[in-house]
């Protein structure tokens, strides 16, 4: 019996992003993977005639946008409410999913397994790269919700190794 198949990206960049990458490039290469994978989501939703993507009511060029803001020391004071952590919940929920539908539109990579995709997601896209950033600047928000959100739910057990 043989094991998941490696997930192939479904884009490609000229050069990797690091851990240690200003936010400024880490923002700008995030929003470049975002904009690479939408063909490949709007082939997924052609195909498949539906989408998980939607909770946060946003488009995922304005996800990507929204998240970023998360990168820096501050809360993003673009929000007139107290429910940045849920807004940006729902938000992380929509780029995950966007992604995964993005990826899985792949002719030979509809079959790939939860635990493929995860692999993927966490160690090989920007995407995960910059909400790995996010936890760093927010793990000790004064932002309840920001806090409890970027500890509890943000980047999954089996990948808190990429946490220290």
């Amino acid at each position: 019996m043989e094991g998941p198949a490696a997930l192939v990206c479904p884009v490609s960049f000229s050069q990797p992003v690091s851990d240690e990458s200003s936010v400024a490039q880490l923002s700008a290469k995030f929003k470049e993977e975002i904009a690479l994978m939408r063909p490949w989501y709007d082939r997924s939703t052609e195909e498949r005639k539906r989408t998980t993507v939607g909770v946060s009511g946003m488009e995922p060029e304005a996800i990507g946008s929204f998240v970023v803001q998360f990168l820096d020391d501050d809360i993003p004071s673009t929000q007139e409410d107290n429910n940045f952590g849920a807004l940006f919940k729902l938000a992380v929920e929509d780029l995950k999913a966007f992604y995964y539908e993005s990826a899985t539109a792949r002719p030979g990579q509809m079959d790939a397994d939860s635990e493929t995709l995860s692999q993927w997601y966490w160690r090989e896209t920007v995407a995960g790269k910059v909400l790995v950033a996010v936890h760093r600047t927010h793990r000790d928000s004064e932002d309840e919700t920001l806090r409890r959100v970027v500890n509890r739910n943000l980047v999954p057990r089996a990948h808190a190794s990429l946490l220290s």
